[in-house]
């Protein structure tokens, strides 16, 4: 297993290493592009088809009872569906990444906003930790599993969460 570290100054002039960092990365990068942008095929190209999307944790937080989202198709819909009303912003920092031959890790911390599309009075921010399981597919490498951990939140709870949402 290599670590590809990111404090370098330059990861790309470490050669192949790099170019793998920037691209497992990436994929992340597309998931959360792809809602902010509402790019359907930006946010699709960020997952294996089988891949699973585990949001239970934020979801708990708000009294909420989550199953994992299950294959591309699900998780594209659940996720989309879900913040197509909603202006959101997907900060992604501080990325670390394992890569073992063609299957790799990523851990990075996420700041989600979210705010009604018609009422930007109201938000939820939220902080998580994403835990990604990722395998290269082709040029691009693809997110097979995700887990999402809620580290702190501010606002109103009922913007992601309408039904229910308990702080």
């Amino acid at each position: 297993m290599t670590t590809i570290p990111a404090g370098a100054a330059d990861p790309a002039s470490a050669g192949a290493a790099g170019v793998d960092f920037h691209e497992i990365v990436d994929a992340l990068y597309r998931f959360g592009a792809g809602q902010d942008l509402a790019d359907r095929d930006l946010f699709e190209s960020a997952f294996a088809p089988g891949a699973t999307v585990d949001f239970r944790g934020p979801a708990q937080r708000f009294g909420i009872d989550l199953q994992p989202f299950q294959g591309r198709a699900a998780i594209t819909e659940i996720i989309l569906g879900t913040v197509a009303e909603l202006s959101t912003t997907h900060t992604i920092t501080n990325p670390r990444v394992n890569r073992d031959g063609d299957r790799a890790s990523l851990f990075a911390l996420v700041e989600a906003q979210h705010l009604p599309s018609q009422d930007h009075t109201r938000h939820l921010l939220l902080k998580n930790i994403y835990t990604v399981e990722l395998a290269r597919s082709g040029a691009q490498w693809v997110i097979t599993h995700m887990k999402i951990d809620n580290v702190w939140f501010a606002g109103d709870p009922t913007v992601l969460f309408p039904a229910g949402a308990a702080a």
